[in-house]
């Protein structure tokens, strides 16, 4: 499987195609930086904090979601805004998953740094105004919207369940989530998921070194497998967005499954028979 890029993240997670700048951007959570390229040029800006997730506010301009806040961020020039909080008083928490919804709000999921049971949140930024959607969650994953633009998903990854949750005219939940696609029987822990155009879900499975594309029935309908067992989110990008990039990681891995797998950690490209979804941007 090709490399996209081959600097090793300890966490990488992510991975945003900004469709102005015609460019991937993506995250090494445990290693606080943003990495992108432009061409061959690997480039990076480092944070003072963890940092996860992210989306595009303009050609210039990303919001970055922090350990306790959310940022303005500025590509070129490297200034930085708080927008608002995010857990700012629980030093034990971080954030991990994000996405735009296609309403220009940003969802952020939290998680305790050791994994505390039940210490994460999902919450959603939009329009100036930070609120908690969804609490009790041990490892936030997979949020992701529907191409009709009707539902969101998002896991607890610790319980093997993709679940989905209807929006309302301006993107916000309503009503009780209900069981999308349910995995405990396979054993298949969801990490990052987003939907392509016709609606089929891919999502990175930890621990099994593929990402796997799923139509609402459950049908598995695409399969990319990758030389790492740690992939962690999957993105859509190029100029048709039939080009899938796939982070990974070396966190938690022992040093026999690091010497099997040296490119743990590493950013990879493949192309697929499927069309994806334009990534979302975000409205202050």
């Amino acid at each position: 499987m090709p490399v996209f890029d081959d600097r090793l993240c300890m966490l990488g997670e992510g991975p945003i195609w900004h469709p102005q700048r015609k460019q991937l951007f993506w995250f090494d959570i445990n290693g606080k930086a943003m990495l992108s390229r432009n061409g061959e040029e690997q480039l990076r800006w480092d944070f003072d904090d963890h940092v996860s997730a992210g989306g595009w506010v303009d050609h210039d301009h990303f919001v970055v979601a922090t350990g306790s806040s959310l940022v303005l961020f500025n590509i070129e020039t490297g200034e930085k805004q708080t927008l608002c909080d995010l857990e700012a008083d629980m030093p034990g928490n971080r954030c991990n998953d994000g996405r735009a919804d296609p309403y220009g709000g940003f969802w952020i999921g939290t998680m305790g740094i050791k994994s505390d049971p039940g210490a994460g949140s999902i919450y959603r930024y939009y329009k100036g105004e930070l609120r908690k959607l969804f609490g009790d969650i041990t490892v936030t994953n997979g949020t992701c919207f529907t191409p009709d633009r009707k539902w969101a998903c998002y896991t607890d990854t610790k319980t093997r369940l993709l679940m989905r949750v209807a929006l309302d005219e301006e993107g916000w939940p309503v009503g009780e989530p209900d069981i999308y696609l349910d995995f405990r029987e396979q054993d298949l822990n969801i990490d990052g998921a987003l939907f392509d155009k016709a609606g089929n879900v891919w999502i990175a499975h930890w621990g099994i070194h593929a990402v796997r594309a799923y139509a609402p029935d459950g049908t598995v309908v695409c399969e990319k497998t990758f030389p790492v067992t740690r992939v962690s989110c999957p993105a859509f990008g190029g100029e048709d967005f039939k080009t899938l990039y796939v982070t990974s990681a070396r966190a938690g891995a022992k040093e026999e499954e690091l010497q099997r797998e040296p490119l743990a950690g590493a950013t990879f490209v493949c192309d697929v028979d499927f069309v994806g979804q334009q990534d979302n941007r975000i409205i202050l």
